[in-house]
């Protein structure tokens, strides 16, 4: 029996791997374990758990925040940032490409949702990259990283999560994650601009004949009316959080109402937009919290099994004999590891709740082991077989570019991403410095 939560966690590995949807599989196994273990008073427990869950305020962000997202992804933000950026960077090699890595950081702090970033990039961005001689590997490399910066670049979904699981402030993460995020943003510029350089081929520039007739007072007025929406969102919904003026809760109503304000603005809005904008925010806050029950249910049981101290005395065992810097380690790979076949959310309904709450005890400071995670799960987007950020690009690209093309193309920013990992890793004061900052802590 003291092996029984062991035995539950590699019964979920197996139902998860063989494909069975991870909602029912962590409830099902939820059942069946808490049945084996508790009887059937486990039923007695079970409803004061979820109905927890459902009452976390906090959790009220996601759906706040996905609306926004979604909204921002009507109002045609996207298409004149990307036209913009593209203008404004063509002059240099690789500067078209820079350009999507800009879009994809403002995108990312204005909606949040990789799904979202990545199909609008692809539809519009990868087209022209192709177009202008770009080898399609940079090209679609480019897309499907930069597409995953909201992940990391507040506001995140995933902090979100990660800070209500961990009990640690959601703000704190949010201006945390700030300079995190802008260190990944430099790294895939630098990788961007030393293939430029080295191969300039597979980067070229914008042809000056085709730029000449762009005045500087004309590309000055595209700049500003481009930038102005999402830095306005980011302002209004970071702003209020770090002034102490509102909650993250609150900043994401806010964030709702800006997004729609923008799309008004924009002449996009119609009750035909607000109609399929809120059918999608119910279908993924849906998804959310689904699978939230499910890790709601089977962390009742694993907890109650004695899953905690089983998996405290075998880290602690690692601890003695090779110290707690490589307990780090094994956690962090093992997370990526697992991040080629789950998804984020799983990874982080299942896993986080266990192990978060372990390394704190071996003093680890607790806002940048989230950072930490926050930045590992990112590259479950991109790594093969399972990278959502490749699934969805690979439906809207042309028809020559191939599945290899597009994980060829992105090895080299996963990659980056681990080196960026490694840096924040090496250097707790980038995450740690900007709440000592604005809260004092």
């Amino acid at each position: 029996m003291e092996y029984l939560p062991g035995w539950m966690f590699l019964a979920l590995t197996i139902l998860l791997m063989a494909g069975f949807p991870v909602t029912f599989t962590l409830m099902g196994t939820a059942l069946v374990f808490g049945l084996i273990g508790f009887g059937w008073s486990f039923f007695n427990l079970l409803p004061i758990r979820i109905w927890g869950v459902m009452t976390n305020v906090t959790l009220l962000a996601v759906p706040l925040f996905v609306f926004m997202g979604v909204m921002l992804e009507r109002s045609g933000l996207a298409e004149e940032l990307l036209d913009t950026m593209g203008l404004l960077f063509g002059r240099i090699r690789g500067g078209l490409a820079v350009s999507v890595v800009i879009v994809g950081a403002l995108l990312g702090a204005s909606t949040g949702i990789v799904g979202a970033t990545v199909v609008t990039m692809g539809l519009l961005a990868v087209p022209t990259m192709l177009k202008r001689g770009y080898q399609k590997e940079v090209a679609t490399g480019t897309v499907s990283a930069s597409g995953t910066l909201g992940q990391i670049i507040p506001p995140s979904i995933v902090l979100v999560l990660i800070g209500d699981i961990v009990g640690v402030p959601v703000g704190d993460l949010f201006i945390g994650a700030i300079i995190p995020g802008l260190i990944l943003v430099g790294l895939y510029i630098f990788y961007i601009l030393m293939i430029a350089l080295i191969r300039p081929k597979a980067a070229p520039a914008i042809p000056r004949s085709e730029l000449a007739a762009l005045t500087t007072k004309i590309l000055l007025v595209k700049v500003t009316r481009a930038l102005f929406p999402p830095l306005f969102l980011m302002l209004a919904v970071l702003g209020s959080i770090f002034a102490g003026v509102a909650s993250p809760t609150e900043a994401a109503a806010v964030g709702a109402v800006g997004a729609t304000l923008l799309t008004v603005i924009n002449g996009k809005f119609s009750l035909k937009i607000l109609h399929d904008v809120m059918h999608s925010t119910l279908q993924l806050t849906c998804m959310v919290f689904i699978i939230l029950v499910g890790a709601a249910a089977f962390g009742l049981v694993f907890r109650g099994l004695g899953g905690d101290e089983l998996v405290r005395g075998f880290l602690g065992a690692i601890a003695e004999s090779h110290g707690k810097w490589f307990v780090l380690a094994f956690v962090m790979g093992l997370i990526f590891v697992i991040g080629f076949f789950l998804d984020f959310i799983e990874i982080t309904f299942i896993h986080v709740p266990v192990l978060a709450p372990i390394m704190l005890e071996f003093g680890f400071d607790p806002i940048w082991f989230c950072i930490l995670i926050a930045v590992n799960l990112q590259t479950s987007f991109m790594t093969p077989p399972f990278g959502f950020s490749l699934f969805y690009l690979k439906a809207v690209t042309p028809p020559e570019i191939t599945t290899g093309h597009i994980y060829r193309g992105i090895i080299p920013f996963v990659i980056f991403q681990l080196i960026g990992l490694l840096i924040v890793v090496f250097f707790p004061e980038l995450v740690t410095w900007l709440p000592t900052v604005v809260f004092g802590k």
